[in-house]
């Protein structure tokens, strides 16, 4: 879709179009709806990015709680959003030995028990490998640290996204 095209949608259509780059979470896209049309896609994406960074921690902390866990349940029962299977697939997270689900496992656990909310990264930037890394490293954060830490991975995730649904230029 062009920016052009988006910008001339309803907000009812922007949210939903828009609003998938956010996990489970189309209150983003809705807030920024009023503020079209968008001069370019640098543009949305920063009206995004401020009201990510404008949320309140109760707010941020529902965003970061509507991610999955990585490898885990509801990826192994086939029920992540379509951006999301891709994005666990692209990074190898559907093909993992019995060992490495384990130890998904285990770290998902131990963060969810630290934190209170899923360990988030942009998996496209990563390997299983570097995800396990990251994880491990990550829960040992203080908890204002990883939440900051989250929702920048948050970001990264919501603008490739929205670079796959939406072009400057026809």
């Amino acid at each position: 879709m062009t920016l052009a095209a988006l910008n001339a949608l309803d907000e009812d259509a922007f949210t939903a179009t828009i609003g998938p780059v956010f996990e489970h979470s189309p209150w983003v896209a809705r807030a920024v709806a009023g503020m079209r049309p968008f001069a370019n896609l640098h543009a949305l994406e920063s009206a995004l990015a401020a009201e990510l960074r404008g949320a309140g921690e109760e707010r941020q902390i529902a965003l970061i709680a509507a991610h999955p866990d990585l490898a885990g349940r509801l990826a192994r029962e086939g029920r992540l959003t379509p951006a999301s299977q891709a994005e666990q697939a692209g990074a190898g997270l559907d093909a993992l030995s019995d060992d490495e689900r384990a130890r998904f496992d285990r770290l998902n656990a131990t963060y969810r028990a630290r934190f209170g909310f899923p360990f988030v990264i942009c998996v496209r930037h990563q390997t299983k490998d570097s995800i396990l890394e990251a994880m491990a490293q990550r829960v040992q954060q203080p908890r204002d640290v990883e939440i900051a830490t989250a929702l920048h991975e948050i970001a990264a995730i919501a603008r490739l996204r929205l670079h796959d649904l939406v072009h400057d230029t026809e």
